[in-house]
């Protein structure tokens, strides 16, 4: 058995090879709604979850430039394996950034993808935080926090066996923790079927008093624990990067379509254009060398994703509205960036330019 090849840098030949092998499972997988076991296994082998760690952490500490050349070729290949890994690495780059020597021991096996960790934190970044009494509650007590109540969006919760949340306290301040997914009173409910990205099996984590040791701790408690920046935040750069990454996967298909049909010809040539502008600007961003700013980009991005894949179903005419046809699911995915951490004036601008008002 031929032994397979660390990916060191985003120009090596193996990350051609592992691509290819997400991007020949990708539509049986939106079928089947399963949990890409497989998909996760692989980059476990190829050593993508090493891309993003300090290498005291025991990662390959690639730049932010090569993480985003990474993340473009992965989210052209499968989307949905794509996101998963961010949720992933967001868990990882917070347990990291933590200073507890027990949640530090969680990162040899996750590195080597014997294990899967997430996050479940969207209800310290979005509206919920107005409510009288906090999804996620914690008490302190002689040796730690009990959690009571829930994480809304935790991707692969029931995969997990590490979940990185957050939880408030009756003061208002926050904590950031590696929960184990093994204590009594962690469950996971039923993942929601979505739109599009349901292999991701994304969906609520229940904590009923949970007892929960000081040495899971990774913030906190402080105010707005998420504003300490604690593994990175969420959304930004990598948000957009999987966006143009899936309008690079419908474009090359136009651009195939578009060798046998005359009329196909200068739609796929402006989007080529638009689509290799917004990379390089998102090289340059990543690199501190744009003028543009994070959200001007990711309204650039959830543009090009929406007009790539529509162009693409556009050509593939009927046979691409029947299921299992990829520029369907590709349509299905480009709705996505549309909620995921989507930023509120971004929002605004993708409303106001639907309504076409300028």
């Amino acid at each position: 058995m031929t032994a397979v090849q660390i990916i060191t840098s985003p120009t090596d030949s193996a990350l051609d090879k592992l691509c290819e092998a997400l991007a020949s499972r990708a539509d049986a997988l939106d079928l089947s709604g399963e949990w890409p076991a497989e998909q996760l296994r692989l980059l476990g082998e190829y050593g993508v979850y090493e891309w993003f760690l300090a290498a005291e952490s025991g990662g390959q500490d690639w730049s932010d430039v090569d993480v985003i050349r990474g993340y473009l070729r992965l989210a052209a290949a499968c989307l949905t394996t794509t996101f998963i890994l961010t949720q992933r690495t967001g868990a990882c780059q917070r347990i990291a950034a933590g200073a507890s020597h027990r949640t530090l021991e969680l990162l040899p096996p996750l590195l080597r993808g014997e294990r899967f960790a997430t996050v479940g934190i969207s209800h310290l970044t979005t509206s919920r935080r107005h409510l009288a009494k906090p999804v996620l509650a914690a008490t302190e007590t002689f040796d730690g926090y009990l959690l009571d109540g829930f994480s809304p969006w935790v991707t692969g919760g029931a995969h997990a066996q590490t979940i990185v949340t957050g939880a408030t306290l009756e003061d208002g301040r926050q904590i950031l923790v590696a929960a184990p997914t093994d204590l009594p009173g962690v469950s996971a409910d039923k993942p929601l079927p979505l739109v599009g990205l349901s292999s991701s099996h994304t969906g609520a984590v229940r904590f009923d008093k949970v007892q929960l040791s000081r040495e899971w701790l990774i913030a906190g408690p402080i105010e707005n624990v998420m504003t300490l920046g604690i593994g990175g935040s969420t959304g930004g750069l990598q948000t957009s990067t999987l966006a143009v990454g899936l309008a690079v996967t419908a474009i090359a298909y136009l651009e195939r379509e578009a060798a046998q049909r005359e009329d196909l010809r200068a739609p796929a040539e402006a989007l080529r254009r638009d689509v290799d502008q917004t990379a390089a600007d998102l090289l340059a961003l990543a690199d501190g060398a744009c003028h543009c700013t994070p959200q001007d980009l990711r309204f650039r991005a959830n543009s090009l994703a929406m007009r790539a894949t529509q162009a693409a179903l556009t050509a593939a005419k009927g046979t691409g509205y029947v299921a299992g046809h990829p520029a369907g699911r590709w349509c299905r995915e480009a709705l996505f960036f549309l909620v995921w951490s989507c930023p509120q004036p971004v929002a605004s601008a993708s409303l106001c330019n639907l309504a076409g008002i300028q």
